[in-house]
């Protein structure tokens, strides 16, 4: 019951953090330089239309007055209307929420084909080749920033070796496939390299547990012994690894999104942080954040489940 008990306790925990959240998005996007009456009006700017044009979406109102109907959309879904789109920002989220979360499943996948085999491999061979090479990998994935090396991905093989899109989302979910591998590629890279060195550590010290021992010693084959103890055992801490550095990924889809013109929720994020639209930076933020949240409380319950000792804890 403890572990368990843990999350419900979490639970509870992530009501004042929500709260917390709503106040930090509200006021830092009004701390950023820009009006958004003057951006609307642009080129027809006048002070009498601009002033009209607060007074309409409630921008002459109190601080604290605001604050209260961002929360009250909030809690109805709807999160406001956009100023630059004309639309309900719940309506726009649940629009671009497919495109994102496929982009991030995808770029998941890739990241365990990269950093399953590389990490139980350079584990297994501790000090090998494949070892110290792994490390130069590491060092550069973690280094190099994202979006460089989505420029680098579309250069190679959207220019010089062109066989994949390099922009948009396509039409058709095997259009859409062909269309995330760059993007998801680009995620995927730096990444694994927190999962690769997280498993490699887990590898050599599991490896050296006194049940892997026992097994040797009974005549089990070393094949098994690494796929029924190692790998299982290594595994539970890169469960934990992989939900506490979701947000890492969460993150690098707003950067990667623009760089590839994937239109989800990271590219409204940036356009409307452009525009200066306040409900869409504000909807979007507190959506991101309770995904994260709740990503992180579900990776808990995940490793409870796969784990009797804390569940009992």
């Amino acid at each position: 019951m403890g572990g368990w008990h843990m999350i419900g306790r979490r639970l509870v925990q992530l009501i004042p953090i929500v709260v917390g959240i709503t106040i930090v998005s509200f006021v830092l996007i009004r701390i950023v330089p820009g009006d958004p009456a003057t951006l609307i009006l642009g080129n027809h700017y006048t002070p009498d239309g601009a002033a009209q044009i607060r007074k309409s979406l409630g921008l002459d109102q109190s601080v604290v007055v605001q604050y209260w109907r961002f929360l009250r959309s909030a809690l109805t879904g709807s999160f406001g209307h956009s100023y630059s789109l004309d639309a309900s920002v719940g309506h726009l989220i649940s629009g671009g929420l497919g495109t994102t979360l496929f982009l991030i499943a995808m770029a998941g996948l890739f990241t365990a084909l990269l950093s399953i085999p590389i990490g139980v491999f350079a584990g297994l061979h501790r000090g090998g080749i494949f070892d110290q090479s792994t490390r130069i990998f590491l060092l550069i994935g973690f280094a190099l920033p994202g979006f460089l090396l989505g420029v680098l991905l579309i250069l190679v093989f959207g220019v010089k070796v062109p066989i994949l899109p390099i922009n948009g989302y396509g039409n058709g979910f095997l259009s859409h496939l062909r269309h995330l591998i760059l993007p998801s590629i680009t995620l995927a890279i730096p990444f694994s390299t927190v999962l690769v060195r997280s498993l490699r550590s887990s590898v050599i010290e599991t490896m050296s547990a006194d049940y892997v021992t026992t097994a040797l010693l009974k005549g089990i084959s070393w094949r098994r012994v690494v796929l029924r103890h190692i790998v299982r055992n290594a595994g539970m801490s890169v469960v934990v690894v992989f939900g506490v550095n979701l947000a890492f990924l969460v993150g690098g889809t707003v950067v990667i999104e623009n760089v590839f013109s994937i239109p989800g929720l990271g590219s409204l994020l940036v356009n409307a942080v452009s525009t200066r639209d306040y409900p869409v930076v504000q909807g979007l933020t507190l959506f991101f954040a309770l995904f994260v949240l709740l990503v992180n409380l579900l990776t808990d319950a995940v490793h409870i489940a796969i784990d009797p000792r804390l569940a009992a804890g």
